[in-house]
C-alpha cells in the first residue's frame, strides 16, 4: 500500500525528465531557423503522438469513447485546442530566447494554476504550497530577466537595466519577445491542466488524451493550412529529432502529466513541471553550449526549492 502511494509521484517525476527534452528537440529541429518552421513542429509533434494512439484507444478504450457525454467530448476538444496553442507559442519562443528562459517562463504555469484553484474553484491551498509557488515564480522570473539582458551581476552587484524592457532592437527586446511567448504558453498550459484535471477524475487516461491530441493536431493542421507553411520538404534529421519529440515530450511526458492528474492536485502537477527547465538548461550547456549567468543559476536553485516545498505541502 505504502509502495504504490508514491507511484504517481514517480510517474510525475519520469514525465518530467522526459519532457526536459522537449527544448533540445525542438531547438534541433528548428536548425538555426534552416529547419522546419515551429508551427510545423508542433503539428508534426501532436501527429506522430495522436498516430500511435489511434490503435491504442480504438481497441481499449472505443466503447468508452462512444458513451462519452457530448459535454465532456467538448471540454477535451477545448482542452487539446489549449494543448494546440501552448505549443505554438512556446516553440516560437525558443526562436528568440534561450532554452532556459523558455523553458523557465512556460512553467510558470504553476502560478496560474494556483490563482485560478484559489479564485475559482475556491479550493485552499497549504502554506507550504503557496511558499513553493512564490520561490518557483521568483526563480523563473530571474532565468527569463537574466536571459534579457535587464537583471545582470556586474562586480558582485546586482544591477535591474528598464531601458532593456523597452529597447527597440537588439537582442534584449528579441528575448524579451520570445519570454512573452513562453508567457501565453505558461497561461494556456494552466487552463489545459485545469480543464483536464476534472476530466480525468471521470474519462480513462487512453481516452482523454486520444481525444485531447487528435483534437490538438486538427488544430494545428487548420493553422498550417492557413499558413504559407508545408509539412513536407525538410530533411531526414529534421523529422528525426520531431519523432523523437512525438515519442518522448508528447506521447511519454504529457500522457504521464495527465495520468497523474487524476492522483495528484493540478497544483502540485503544475509545481513539478518546473523541474522541466532545470533538465532543459544542463542539457542545453552540454549540447549548445548555453552558460548560466550567477542570476539564472540562484533562479534554478528557486525553481528546486519551489518543487520541495509543493511537494511537503500536499495532502
Amino acid at each position: 500500500m505504502a509502495q504504490s502511494r508514491f507511484v504517481p509521484y514517480l510517474v510525475l517525476l519520469a514525465g518530467v525528465f522526459i519532457a526536459a527534452t522537449s527544448s533540445i528537440l525542438v531547438r534541433l529541429a528548428q536548425d538555426g531557423g534552416h529547419g522546419a518552421p515551429s508551427i510545423v513542429i508542433a503539428t508534426w509533434r501532436l501527429a506522430v503522438a495522436s498516430a500511435i494512439l489511434t490503435p491504442i484507444a480504438w481497441r481499449n478504450s472505443r466503447s468508452e469513447v462512444v458513451r462519452l457525454r457530448r459535454k465532456d467530448v467538448g471540454w477535451a476538444a477545448a482542452a487539446g485546442v489549449l494543448l494546440a496553442v501552448h505549443l505554438a507559442t512556446w516553440i516560437t519562443s525558443l526562436e528568440y530566447t534561450s532554452v532556459a528562459s523558455s523553458a523557465a517562463l512556460v512553467t510558470t504555469n504553476p502560478l496560474w494554476v494556483a490563482l485560478a484553484v484559489y479564485f475559482i474553484f475556491r479550493e485552499k491551498l497549504s502554506r507550504s504550497t503557496v511558499l513553493g509557488l512564490i520561490a518557483g515564480f521568483t526563480g523563473s522570473l530571474l532565468i527569463a530577466f537574466s536571459d534579457g539582458g535587464i537583471l545582470v551581476v556586474d562586480g558582485g552587484r546586482v544591477q535591474f537595466y528598464w531601458e532593456n524592457l523597452l529597447a527597440p532592437a537588439g537582442k534584449a527586446d528579441t528575448a524579451l519577445s520570445g519570454d512573452m511567448l513562453a508567457l501565453v504558453g505558461a497561461v494556456t498550459v494552466a487552463a489545459y491542466l485545469l480543464v483536464g484535471r476534472d476530466l480525468r477524475r471521470r474519462i480513462s487516461n487512453t481516452a482523454y488524451v486520444w481525444l485531447v491530441y487528435s483534437a490538438a493536431m486538427a488544430t494545428m493542421l487548420i493553422v498550417v493550412l492557413f499558413s504559407e507553411h508545408s509539412l513536407f520538404g525538410y530533411g531526414w534529421q529534421i523529422y528525426l529529432w520531431i519523432l523523437l519529440l512525438g515519442l518522448g515530450p508528447q506521447l511519454m511526458g504529457h500522457t504521464a502529466y495527465n495520468w497523474a492528474l487524476a492522483h495528484l492536485s493540478a497544483t502540485l502537477v503544475a509545481l513539478t513541471v518546473l523541474g522541466e527547465p532545470i533538465g532543459s538548461a544542463i542539457l542545453a550547456y552540454f549540447i549548445f553550449g548555453e552558460t548560466f549567468a550567477p542570476v539564472q543559476l540562484a533562479g534554478l536553485v528557486l525553481l528546486l526549492i519551489g518543487i520541495a516545498l509543493g511537494v511537503l505541502g500536499e495532502e
